[in-house]
């Protein structure tokens, strides 16, 4: 890992110079690897072991936390100052959060997998926990009294009558110190901020109309730019008239490298009007045919896989009922409420590009290579965008600016993506096909499991060129790097392949496909939506064919007491053993392990099928979370009700559509999201914390269960089970006419 060095190249320092800690930034080589007789550092410590990469303490008493990782909506930001403000006893509001910024934070990669708690939360944490132990040992030497004496509040350390806050305890003295992941921790017992739902740092603006976004932000002298993009995915440029366009008013500057074709103007209605012009004398020529539609998971089991056994248990072939299913999930995109931007400035070579991607030290290496620049000459700083989960187009917008950028320099170059980029040209959530059979003993108990996955890749992240959009039609173009499948446990095609469910005899093989009729990438919870889908609709099928509640066959075959505890809590909170039936009304139930590592989730549900129409409407949805200890639970529920939501859109309305050509899904009509009169008449957040044990990652932990239960809502309320994602108003209509006929 790199980071970009500030005051001192050789290293990174913290000095207390002029009465204020001055953080300069720089790693040690040697202190990022784990040595044989030291302890694994906790969280992201092991990649940024040096205290002062977290932490600064000003000669005001004001303190400053950094963090590799970005808010995009989740919450992170306030989390994390509470996590901050609880180690160091101070209040929150005297806290300032720098978050994902190439010249000033750790590397901490991706945002990704909700690992942000799990990494930069433990990290800040531990780091916090011993400057306070520092600060308490200066304060002890100071005072003439063992530290144990010492009380800490609000920065100030008192005992006796007598006082010293940290700014005083910081003067004069040199505070480079390593992490030693050995400070103890504050006991829940004393805790004032950790398990408080302090309202959110992030929201005042969103609601007032400030700045909140990248698509907010407004620089002296900025101008605009738009991209035309090709016909269709693989499709070059031949001949083009560059001189209409640039004679048009506003226009500054017309941009052609290779099949890269863009414009930049004073004005942004005007750079839209010459990018209109600019594409209608454009020439192209298309690139290889896209496979039907109605043939996408044929193509996809047709295709050359890499196949890896990812659980083998005993021997699979037991004797008893033999039960076998298929299902099935469409390519679906982010659709971002807000189109993708990003905003890029060349002064002398050197670039800052403002940008909401995921990734801020990942996104400057690919725009390095793609420039053939040092990474030391462009700063990423993270911006929040207006909507994602997940790798939809800001890195490639801001592969967009840096290149306009480098052709007009000296002014800030803003590009704003259309409703038709984002929808055509982002990488989507890849199709899959998962098949699952299982044999049920005399008892009913599953005897043995097989499940197959086909999966295309769940990451095209950057981190290289080939990864950015625009990269790959420059006059010199790179290629895509060769995808490769994410590793277990997290997994990437396979995440959530493997069930917590007991079975003697099990085999999950996951069927990697390197290549994909369109681009895919990343989106919230990868393919963990998908096997949960898949399984937890199976567990129902197998719960009806034995005859047992729904519910009591998951916690008869369950041996995590954590498991059974959210399940329970769900199903009791639900109501679930005194439900009513009514006429096309069903209830739904499933369960996961987010990566079976991270978060456990429950989800019991009723939902309304129209019968003439075959639209689905969710009545009453109850979750169950046990994300270990719990910082922020209002963060949690956001987090946990929007996941929920977010799936139920997936689940019962996206698909995207496409002919030979290209995507023809590039608006709402034409890629339909959930809309309000689908929206949940209530939904229930039930949270089960577990003070002092580590934090549990949420952010994508509601989309599996979520999904599923939808699913088996609605096979409990029609008798018809659909396996194919989404579970749209045809489909529905359709099913229930092929039953009836």
């Amino acid at each position: 890992m790199r980071t970009q060095a500030i005051d001192n190249p050789a290293r990174r320092r913290l000095l207390i110079m002029g009465g204020a800690l001055v953080v300069s930034f720089s790693l040690h080589p040697s202190a990022t690897e784990a040595q044989p007789d030291k302890p694994r550092l906790p969280g992201s410590l092991r990649n940024d072991p040096m205290l002062d990469a977290w932490i600064r303490i000003g000669a005001d008493g004001s303190i400053t936390v950094f963090t590799g990782k970005a808010e995009l909506g989740q919450g992170i930001k306030t989390a994390l100052l509470q996590v901050a403000a609880e180690e160091l006893v101070v209040g929150p509001g005297r806290i300032a959060l720098v978050t994902a910024d190439t010249a000033r934070t750790p590397n901490e990669g991706y945002t990704a997998g909700s690992h942000t708690m799990q990494d930069s939360g433990t990290a800040i944490r531990s780091a916090a926990a011993q400057v306070r132990s520092i600060l308490l040992d200066l304060a002890a030497e100071r005072l003439g009294m063992p530290a144990a004496q010492l009380h800490v509040a609000d920065g100030v350390i008192e005992s006796a009558g007598h006082r010293v806050a940290y700014a005083q305890l910081v003067r004069g003295r040199e505070l480079h110190v390593p992490a030693t992941g050995q400070a103890p921790w504050r006991d829940p017992s004393e805790y004032t901020v950790i398990g408080k739902s302090l309202p959110r740092v992030d929201i005042p603006a969103k609601v007032a109309g400030g700045i909140a976004y990248v698509q907010d932000l407004r620089l002296p002298g900025m101008v605009h730019g738009r991209v035309v993009r090709p016909p269709s995915p693989g499709a070059r440029l031949d001949s083009v008239d560059l001189v209409t366009t640039g004679q048009q008013p506003g226009v500054l500057k017309v941009v052609r490298d290779g099949s890269f074709l863009a414009v930049i103007a004073q004005g942004e209605y005007q750079a839209v009007k010459a990018a209109a012009t600019l594409a209608r004398a454009a020439r192209w020529h298309t690139g290889p045919a896209l496979p039907p539609q109605a043939d996408l998971y044929a193509t996809l089991l047709k295709a050359k896989s890499t196949d890896t056994v990812i659980l083998q248990r005993g021997t699979p072939g037991a004797a008893g009922r033999r039960f076998e299913a298929t299902y099935r999930r469409p390519f679906q995109m982010h659709a971002s409420i807000g189109p993708s931007c990003a905003v890029a400035q060349n002064v002398n070579g050197e670039y800052t590009v403002w940008t909401h991607s995921q990734g801020v030290y990942p996104l400057r290496g690919a725009l390095a290579e793609m420039l053939a620049v040092p990474e030391q000459k462009i700063r990423c700083i993270h911006t929040e965008g207006s909507g994602c989960y997940g790798h939809n187009g800001a890195d490639d917008a801001a592969a967009d600016a840096v290149l306009l950028a480098r052709a007009l320099p000296g002014q800030p170059v803003r590009v704003q993506w259309m409703r038709e980029d984002e929808h055509g040209w982002e990488p989507f959530g890849p199709p899959m096909v998962a098949r699952v059979a299982a044999t049920l003993d005399a008892n009913g108990r599953i005897a043995d499991w097989v499940y197959d996955v086909w999966s295309p890749p769940h990451s095209s992240r950057p981190g290289k060129a080939g990864n950015l959009l625009a990269a790959t039609y420059l006059e010199r173009a790179f290629r895509p790097p060769p995808a490769r499948p994410i590793p277990q446990p997290d997994g990437g095609g396979d995440r959530n392949a493997i069930p917590l469910y007991t079975s003697a005899n099990a085999r999950v093989t996951h069927h990697f496909l390197p290549q994909a009729p369109l681009r895919t990438s990343a989106l919230r919870s990868l393919a963990a939506y998908t096997n949960v889908f898949a399984i937890e609709s199976f567990m129902d099928e197998l719960a009806q064919a034995a005859g047992v509640d729904p519910v009591q066959y998951r916690l008869r075959q369950l041996a995590d007491p954590r498991a059974q505890d959210v399940i329970r809590l769900a199903s009791e909170r639900f109501g679930w053993n005194g439900w009513a039936r009514a006429p096309w009304r069903g209830r739904g139930f499933a369960f996961a392990r987010y990566k079976n590592l991270a978060a456990y989730t429950a989800v019991a549900l009723e939902v309304e099928v129209a019968r003439d129409t075959g639209l689905v409407r969710i009545t009453h949805a109850v979750v169950a979370v046990d994300a270990g200890e719990v910082v922020n639970p209002d963060g949690i529920r956001n987090q946990i009700e929007g996941g929920l939501l977010q799936s139920a859109s997936l689940t019962l309305c996206e698909q995207v559509s496409f002919d030979a050509s290209s995507v023809t899904s590039r608006a709402w009509n034409s890629y339909p999201i959930l809309r309000f009169p689908q929206m949940p008449e209530r939904v229930e957040v039930h949270l089960i914390d577990r003070p002092g044990l580590p934090f549990l990652g949420t952010g994508e932990a509601a989309q599996g269960p979520a999904g599923a239960a939808i699913a088996n809502a609605v096979a409990d309320a029609t008798g018809v089970r659909l396996r194919d994602i989404p579970l749209d108003g045809a489909s529905v209509r359709a099913a229930l006419e092929r039953r009836e006929s």
